[in-house]
């Protein structure tokens, strides 16, 4: 089941020798990270109020913000500059939860047995670039053993897209939403025998540390299990509890010994509660998450990343016959339906919220609808901006990007119009920088 090192890196390697004219005649990377450039911004986005200030000027250097100037008109001797003054300017966003090897498709079930690494590997590239270009310069990849390979490719400057933090192959267990081997036949799955830790399947508590070690082994930056059964795996729980506490808490003790942070796919009350209860960093999709485990959750500092816009996909993808297997279908009509309200109920009741998609269910490039959906929930515009800026960066353990400030990254953004006063603005983002690089102007 292990995907070879080699043959990702071979066709991530050739995956850019392909896109090159392409890229060549994009407006992308017009400037490199040791250019120093001034911005000038006709309003910010202030991450730490959330809110939307007047003009200022943005001087970068060597990648990271230098100086932040009241003011939109503010010059610098030599420097060169970039007017903005017509549009906001963000920090970079950060999505908590893509998958850039995969697009959902009616095929998607097929393909797993039809294609192979190398198919996925070239995929991922043009979805790399998608993402970047609709204004995400970080984001993390939660389940996907292409992911560390692109991670790699894009900071060696080989394949454009954004900052990856890799979870590598989710963590499961047996029959799980993420075990690799449902939907096989007997002769198949005989052939192949039981999946175990190295494959992301774990039954003990010895197995459960066994695959973070693998995981670390194969270069991943944070852990992903699966906690309860899923909308789109070929079984037919989508809520059941899957996991222990005490398999949560081996797995959570075991990540801690690496600096890893855990995070949890959960729609079902109970596996989301044993989640919580063993320690998880954060909670995905919790489509039946009850008064008890926001009660926890809050207690115990558990961020949730909601995914509405995977939850509205599939509901709607469920009405098409023949786009999901039997077996999934139900799931997805009657899980699909429930986030968004979900995601409005948590934000009532005080529960951490941070920005994620679950994209590669939905259409790479579209990550940004999220936050028109955040907000029909009943979340702030301002809290759903903060929730991909400065508290994403909370999630990760990061402390150099997510705000317009001296020292940080130079991850900016912009777009036409004020996103706090019309959040359909996010959708026309059309400056993207990273890194101190401009990879679009308007």
């Amino acid at each position: 089941m292990r995907v070879p090192v080699a043959c990702l890196a071979i066709a991530l390697i050739n995956a850019v020798a392909t896109l090159q004219p392409a890229a060549a005649q994009s407006p992308a990377a017009v400037s490199d990270s040791g250019t120093p450039l001034t911005l000038h911004c006709g309003r910010v986005f202030d991450a730490r109020s959330g809110q939307v200030l007047g003009p200022h000027t943005l001087l970068v250097r060597n990648g990271r913000i230098e100086q932040v100037i009241s003011g939109g008109n503010a010059d610098v001797l030599g420097v060169e500059s970039v007017d903005l003054r017509d549009r906001t300017c963000s920090p970079g966003w950060t999505d908590l939860h893509v998958h850039m090897a995969s697009q959902s498709s009616p095929q998607s079930y097929s393909e797993g047995f039809r294609l192979d690494p190398v198919d996925f590997a070239y995929r991922s590239v043009g979805y790399a670039r998608k993402t970047l270009m609709a204004g995400f310069t970080s984001v993390r990849d939660l389940g996907g053993e292409v992911a560390p390979h692109l991670r790699d490719a894009i900071n060696q400057g080989l394949v454009e897209g954004p900052r990856i933090w890799a979870a590598g192959k989710s963590i499961a267990t047996t029959g799980g939403h993420a075990d690799p081997t449902n939907g096989y036949n007997d002769a198949l799955s005989h052939l192949i025998g039981p999946p175990g830790p190295t494959e992301g399947v774990i039954n003990s508590l010895d197995d459960a540390r066994q695959a973070v070690r693998q995981r670390y082994k194969d270069g991943s930056d944070v852990i992903k299990i699966t906690a309860t059964g899923g909308v789109l795996s070929y079984a037919k729980s989508g809520d059941a509890p899957q996991f222990t506490v005490d398999e949560v808490r081996a797995v959570v003790d075991t990540a801690n010994d690496y600096g890893y942070r855990v995070a949890a796919h959960a729609h079902g009350e109970e596996g989301m509660y044993r989640a919580v209860a063993g320690g998880v960093t954060s909670i995905e999709h919790g489509t039946y998450m009850s008064d008890r485990v926001m009660k926890l959750m809050k207690e115990k500092g558990t961020w949730y990343v909601p995914t509405v816009y995977a939850g509205r996909f599939v509901a709607d993808k469920a009405k098409i016959d023949g786009y999901f297997p039997d077996v999934v279908r139900p799931k997805a009509a009657r899980i699909g339906a429930l986030i968004q309200d979900t995601a409005g109920k948590a934000y009532r009741n005080g529960v951490k919220i941070a920005f994620g998609t679950d994209m590669g269910v939905g259409p790479h490039g579209d990550n940004a609808r999220e936050f028109v959906y955040m907000v029909e929930a009943g979340i702030p515009a301002a809290v759903a901006l903060q929730s991909a800026t400065i508290r994403a960066a909370e999630v990760l353990g990061v402390d150099d990007q997510g705000e317009l400030a001296p020292g940080m990254r130079a991850d900016v953004i912009a777009m036409p119009g004020n996103p706090v006063e019309n959040i359909e603005t996010v959708m026309a983002v059309d400056f993207v920088m990273k890194d101190g690089v401009v990879y679009r102007k308007p």
